[in-house]
């Protein structure tokens, strides 16, 4: 009896479920979706609009920028002479950002595909080469982060291994290994150097022993995305984004909390291996960053407080000059914003005299050159075009395969592609 009462009970259950069911599923054809996603801007927008730039950056951008916004750099080419320094391919190129090193004394820094670490001067002339991996590391396709501390170069890897090595001779002065493996630029302040790790950490270290004085842990999600993250330093603060979007702004010195912004939704843990950040750069006392989930922010670097938020599908790093914050969207259009109030005043198609018939061919970053912009290609083709008028001059194809954005240092212009580095002058 208790039997048969017990099996009633859970079948008015279900069946009270299934009544319920069909109910909402017979509202749901009246639901009308209030929140939806934006979908990416694929149309132009005043693209006969004049933008009128006349400040032009001086010095070397590349060299030591602890706020990674590159300007409009005093650079120019005719692209007559294109030199290669070829190296073992890196067999994760396509996933990962890497970067070169520039350094004080006008050379370069940086790795290949079997983790030997080299330097090279302007001249492509090999100075030194070292490799401090096992067999079976090198078998892992270490990524490998570099930056210049005085007379030292700081290595840190995504396999947790970090060395201090003589910048004239490349000799180990120190090593040690970290909790987990690191994801992100390195930005020097003074006696430190900070980075974050696959964890969500910012970790500070020392640049003298490598001795770790502080860090910072953010929100973990099991799943990440490969995207490297990204740092800034300014002043006595360091702000850094985590691969979910939350922005922090901490005290250098310390690690002490100032303040924290997230720029998703929780909802974000349930793709955050999909969310592409670009670099942040900081200007006008704000920081930008966008994503290829269709945004890009302004955020007031001393409150944390957005200033606003546009539409724009991007993880490249964009650029901030004079009022205009620039950036190229992942489908190829140049996007002009008013970095006061966010609003959109001019879009152009890149890639229009590009054909593109499957939509193979994307972006993979720009940089300003005197009024110039210069887009590279996952095809190995470099796009250069006016940004005054948004007229496109000419097309060069500088590989056969994808490269990264441009780096210009020393009046060359250098690109990387998985096995070597090209120089264009």
């Amino acid at each position: 009896m208790i039997k048969f009462s017990l099996y009633l009970f859970l079948l008015l259950i279900v069946s009270s479920c299934g009544l319920d069911n069909k109910n909402i599923k017979k509202e749901n054809d009246n639901f009308q979706i209030i929140f939806e996603k934006s979908k990416p801007i694929k149309k132009e927008l005043n693209s006969d609009l004049i933008i009128n730039l006349s400040k032009i950056i001086k010095g070397e951008p590349f060299l030591e920028n602890k706020t990674n916004n590159i300007g409009n750099i005093n650079f120019e080419t005719n692209f007559k002479k294109i030199s290669v320094f070829k190296f073992p391919a890196i067999k994760e190129f396509n996933f990962n950002q890497p970067e070169l090193l520039f350094t004080n004394d006008k050379s370069i820094v940086f790795f290949d595909g079997k983790g030997s670490v080299f330097k090279i001067n302007k001249d492509f002339k090999e100075i030194w080469r070292i490799n401090h991996y096992t067999k079976k590391e090198k078998k892992l396709n270490p990524i490998i982060y570099a930056a210049q501390s005085e007379n030292k170069i700081i290595l840190a890897d995504n396999l947790s291994n970090l060395f201090l090595v003589n910048l004239l001779n490349g000799d180990l002065i120190n090593s040690k290994e970290n909790k987990a493996g690191f994801n992100s630029n390195i930005k020097i302040s003074k006696n430190k150097f900070l980075i974050i790790d696959f964890e969500n950490t910012i970790r500070c270290f020392s640049t003298i022993d490598g001795k770790e004085l502080w860090n910072f842990q953010t929100e973990n999600p099991f799943i990440k995305s490969k995207k490297k993250l990204s740092l800034i330093v300014k002043g006595e603060l360091v702000f850094f984004v985590n691969n979910i979007g939350d922005l922090t702004a901490l005290n250098i010195n310390n690690g002490s909390l100032f303040w924290q912004t997230p720029t998703q939704s929780n909802i974000i843990y349930q793709d955050a291996f999909s969310l592409e950040i670009s670099d942040l750069i900081f200007s006008n006392d704000s920081i930008y960053l966008s994503n290829n989930k269709n945004e890009i922010y302004s955020i007031d670097a001393r409150t944390g407080i957005v200033n606003w938020k546009q539409t724009v599908n991007s993880s490249f790093t964009p650029t901030v000059i004079e009022n205009f914050v620039i950036t190229v969207s992942e489908e190829g259009y140049l996007f002009v914003i008013d970095s006061s109030n966010g609003n959109i005043i001019r879009i152009t198609n890149m890639l229009k005299n590009i054909k593109n018939k499957k939509n193979e061919i994307k972006p993979t970053g720009f940089i300003l050159a005197k009024n110039k912009i210069y887009l590279s290609l996952n095809n190995g083709k470099l796009i250069k075009a006016d940004i005054n008028t948004a007229i496109e001059e000419e097309v060069f194809k500088v590989s056969n395969s994808k490269i990264l954005r441009p780096n210009v240092f020393e009046d060359k212009m250098y690109i990387l592609k998985n096995n070597a580095i090209l120089k264009i002058e």
